[in-house]
């Protein structure tokens, strides 16, 4: 499964790239408003930050086909890279995900809510498609249950389009969305360091250290391979 932070902060992306194995970066309008900063500048900077190999998405504020696919081109042309433009899911998203792809640029179909959504942003030819978890959990309608029927209509009709699944409050919605087979998730930074914390496991280190401590004080397994 890919792991994708959910941000446009700077510093935030920084210490994900640092510390964790991340395949790419998600934002949309309000992730980027959120930073007040100047946008073109804060996009090449993300794309400075994770490299060109890593994936960037970036949304669309574009409501007709014809202006979503101008910004997409001048989107890619600005961040280069892996590049996808995010689309909301509509009649004119669709048809501007169809022309985008004759054009070779990829597309995440956004603001997905329902697996038929998801099967008909996939037949228009997006890359990825974004399921909103928690969103979908708050209106009880069950999001892990929306994106299992996403993941099995697409195995079913073997359809070249992945799940990135979106909209998460906590690591169980996560872990129960690994188990259903999504190919992605995009999720904040601090859902990042959640996914690796467990009580136990600082007590686990903890016994280690004073363990070692016990009979080598100070040392490290450096400082004793370097005096020999």
């Amino acid at each position: 499964m890919q792991y994708i932070v959910d941000s446009a902060h700077l510093e935030e992306i920084r210490e994900c790239v640092e510390f964790y194995p991340l395949d790419g970066v998600t934002t949309n309008p309000t992730i980027i408003s959120k930073e007040h900063s100047d946008f073109v500048k804060l996009i090449k900077e993300i794309r400075a930050i994770i490299g060109a190999e890593r994936m960037l998405h970036i949304q669309t504020t574009a409501t007709t086909s014809e202006a979503i696919v101008k910004e997409a081109v001048a989107l890619m042309e600005a961040v280069g890279g892996d590049f996808y433009i995010k689309v909301p899911i509509s009649p004119e998203g669709l048809k501007a995900t169809m022309a985008l792809k004759r054009m070779g640029i990829k597309v995440t179909e956004t603001a997905i809510f329902t697996p038929q959504q998801a099967l008909i942003a996939a037949k228009a030819g997006a890359s990825y498609i974004a399921p909103y978890v928690n969103r979908l959990d708050n209106i009880v309608s069950d999001g892990v249950h929306v994106v299992s029927e996403i993941v099995e209509m697409f195995k079913r009709y073997d359809i070249d389009c992945k799940v990135l699944a979106a909209s998460f409050k906590n690591t169980e919605q996560i872990h129960k969305i690994a188990m259903v087979g999504a190919h992605a998730v995009t999720i904040s930074p601090d859902l990042f360091k959640k996914l690796t914390y467990h009580p136990l496991t600082l007590y686990a280190i903890d016994d280690f250290q004073k363990d070692w401590e016990s009979v080598y004080g100070d040392e490290t397994v450096l400082d004793l391979l370097e005096e020999k």
